[in-house]
């Protein structure tokens, strides 16, 4: 092909052809493409020499110190510069990429306008960004809903349980021969219904760090502790008695002392009942669980005894972790006390377990007071 064919391709191409001379100095061996004049104060021509980077093209010096290494290693194929940058004489911003590569000993470097290819990388980028970001809110909306069903299966599993325990009460009653046709199909239907909650949570291995951080800080609507702690000993009753099992309260507990504390009523609720459903797995017959609560300066302090084996040494440090569960598992996912963790420091508090001098087991949590507004 002709060497001006050639020369005018590559300008139309929008391509600057140089030939390296010496250090910094090249030959320009092709046309001039109208970009580059954008950038030039002197009016460069074909076969003109030219100094880069001292008169155009500051950003290729450090390139030029690894094309130097290229060419005088006469290496195969072309090393590029990646895209740059550039304000031109009337300080509009362009987009350049430069190349070196070898051609019959000849030292070649290409520079190149790269307006169309900055604005397909620009482009893929901006694609993949927002794809990240959509599949990041799929991957919290999919652990939000997670979190939501096993709260609703858990809930629903302690409800049956008690309502288990009412129909094994019942069955000591003077029932009459329909009633006891009655009881016994309330009966099995009731354990169907358990064995399938069971499944589920058996199933279960959502990740719950997405949950939302909801806190209830004003003393005006803060939940009360000590009526939660009723309502949910109110609940287990039955089903510590079915088992000759005592749950109660602390005698010591001053009930006209204000109980609120930081937090939201509902999850409240479930971490009192995680605490009570642990302590109750874990404690023998003829057993008591203590619930005691304390008045601190800023905080208040709530306590769970049982008189159970206590917590091997090896399972305390993974107690409150994800997934940890201990010796009687059955039925459990192993996230009760991860989601009590989680959920208790995020309102501002502390979580922890100690071995009783007496024997047996204290799971304790602390939460701080609510300030009026």
């Amino acid at each position: 092909m002709n060497s001006l064919i050639l020369a005018d391709l590559f300008a139309n191409l929008n391509i600057l052809v140089l030939e390296r001379v010496d250090t910094s100095s090249f030959k320009i061996i092709s046309s001039i493409p109208s970009w580059f004049r954008r950038f030039c104060t002197r009016n460069f021509t074909y076969g003109m020499n030219i100094s880069i980077p001292q008169e155009v093209f500051s950003f290729l010096e450090n390139f030029l110190i690894d094309a130097e290494e290229f060419w005088q290693n006469q290496s195969d194929g072309k090393l590029s510069s990646g895209l740059w940058s550039q304000r031109n004489l009337i300080g509009e911003e362009e987009e350049l990429e430069a190349h070196s590569l070898c051609m019959d000993h000849q030292k070649i470097l290409l520079i190149e306008l790269a307006k169309d290819k900055f604005q397909d990388k620009h482009h893929f980028l901006q694609i993949a960004r927002e794809n990240h970001l959509s599949y990041q809110q799929l991957i919290k909306e999919n652990q939000k809903k997670e979190v939501l069903v096993h709260c609703i299966i858990h809930d629903i599993a302690g409800q049956l349980n008690a309502i288990n325990c009412c129909l094994a009460l019942l069955e000591l009653e003077n029932l009459t021969s329909k009633g006891k046709v009655y009881l016994d199909v309330a009966t099995k239907q009731s354990i169907k219904q358990e064995m399938l909650i069971r499944d589920i949570l058996d199933a279960f291995s959502a990740d719950i760090n997405s949950l939302d951080n909801f806190i209830t800080d004003d003393l005006e609507i803060a939940p009360d502790i000590l009526l939660s702690v009723q309502e949910t000993i109110e609940l287990f009753a039955s089903t510590f008695t079915l088992n000759n099992k005592l749950l109660k309260l602390d005698e010591n507990i001053d009930i006209t002392e204000n109980w609120q504390v930081v937090g939201e009523q509902s999850r409240l609720d479930r971490i009192i009942a995680n605490f009570i459903e642990n302590a109750y797995r874990h404690s023998p017959p003829a057993s008591t669980v203590t619930i005691g609560l304390q008045a601190e300066q800023e905080t208040i302090l709530l306590t769970v005894d049982d008189e159970g084996d206590g917590v091997p040494a090896m399972m305390v440090g993974k107690l409150f972790q994800k997934f940890s569960q201990g010796q009687y598992k059955s039925g459990r996912a192993g996230i009760g006390l991860y989601f009590c963790r989680i959920t208790i420091e995020r309102w501002g508090g502390s979580i922890g377990y100690l071995p009783r001098p007496e024997g047996g087991s204290r799971f304790w949590f602390r939460l701080p007071k609510p300030k009026r507004r």
